[in-house]
Parts: structure tokens; sequence; C-alpha cells
């Protein structure tokens, strides 16, 4: 029973990191090197002129999803950031021992697709009010969270979250729970999590992704005229 419960307790708040697992000092697997369906290489160098987000809004097979369907992106992966064990693999993570959230990492050209325009598919895609959860996707590695690379970024994320928050009171949701941060460490997750929902793969997988049906009033995409 005592076992039971301390499981339960680090799957819905974040372990101290003096109590997380120790992890590896390298991966315990080989990415594949091309996108299932965008077919541009998932690890970097990116190309020059490229930008990078990171989000994190539930399961990650329909968050990646989400993003590779917008267009300006260039590629999209998935793994594992926030936390504190390195190179951790979806069982020590699931374990809510790791302290990582599940994130997608988006490479885009901001020539056609601005971050704001992103922050907008990253709030309307899911509830950022659930704290350590999304639906019945129940842990820390649920939890939302915004990873940013610059002052820019994280300006953007904040003011796009002030701006969220009015439409989802007004639907009777709670503040917004979701952890902005400067992005630390990204560590790609196992090459069968990399694009999982697509037609190659599993087009009828499961995705527990949803919206609250509130629009975020920000975010107008760019286009090379414009």
């Amino acid at each position: 029973m005592e076992q039971a419960v301390l499981f339960n307790r680090h799957k819905t708040s974040l372990v101290p990191a003096a109590q997380a697992l120790p992890g590896r000092e390298s991966p315990a697997f080989v990415l594949r090197e091309a996108h299932t369906v965008l077919g541009n290489p998932l690890a970097g160098p990116y190309p020059e002129g490229l930008e990078v987000a990171d989000f994190g809004l539930g399961c990650f097979w329909g968050a990646e999803r989400t993003f590779w369907r917008v267009p300006g992106v260039w590629t999209t992966l998935v793994g594992y950031q926030g936390g504190h064990t390195p190179n951790p693999t979806y069982d020590e993570v699931c374990s809510g021992l790791t302290g990582h959230t599940e994130a997608v990492r988006v490479v885009f050209d901001p020539a056609v697709v601005s971050y704001e325009r992103l922050l907008k598919t990253f709030w309307e895609a899911h509830d950022p009010t659930q704290g350590n959860r999304q639906g019945n996707d129940v842990g820390t590695q649920y939890r939302s969270a915004v990873y940013t690379h610059s002052p820019a970024q994280a300006a953007a994320a904040t003011a796009t979250r002030d701006a969220f928050q009015p439409a989802l009171t007004a639907l009777g949701l709670g503040p917004i729970t979701t952890e902005i941060a400067p992005a630390g460490p990204f560590y790609p997750a196992e090459p069968y999590h990399q694009q999982y929902l697509s037609d190659a793969k599993n087009p009828n997988g499961y995705c527990g992704l949803g919206g609250t049906g509130a629009s975020c009033p920000i975010g107008v995409a760019r286009t090379a005229e414009g």
C-alpha cells in the first residue's frame, strides 16, 4: 500500500531533483533521420533561418500531429523536457520519477508562420487549466508547458497566456496552469513515438488531445509577401 501511495504521489506532483531517477549519459536508442510526413530530418542542426519552439500539451502523439499540419512547419519531433533525469526512457517518464513532460519540438520558418501563430495553435489544442493532466491522461508528464528559446518567445508566451485567460474564464474554467520557462535539454523520445499518428504508422491511433472550444485572440500567420 505504501508503494502504491508513493507511486501515485509522484504521478501527480513533480518529483524533487534529489529523488529523480539517475538516467544515463547517452540515449538508449538511435533516432530515425527523416520525418514520416514532412520528409525532413528530425534532429539538428537545422537549416539557417529556421527557428525552434517547444510545447507540452498532453500526450505528445496528438500534439505532434497538430503542429506538423501547420503550414510553415519544417519538421517536428517528440521528446521529454522540463525534468531532471538525463536521457530518460518512456517508461521512466511515465513513472513520474524523472520530472519531464511529454513535449513536441516544432522547427518552423518564421517567414511563413509566426511564433505567435504556433502559440495560438498550442493554446487552442488543449485545456491549459488542468494542472498535471489532460482529460483522462493523468500525471506530471501530461502537464501544459511552453519552453522558450529567447526573451521574445518568453514575452509572447506570457502575453498570449494573458490574452487567452478571459476566454477560458468565460467558459467557467479556472486559471491557466501552463509552465512557461526557458528551454532546458530536450531528449528525443523513442523512434516508435515519432509521428506516431501518421498514416504510415497509426492513422487510427489513440489521441486524448482536446481543446476547450475557446479561441485565443492572437496569432496571425505571416507570409513571404506580408
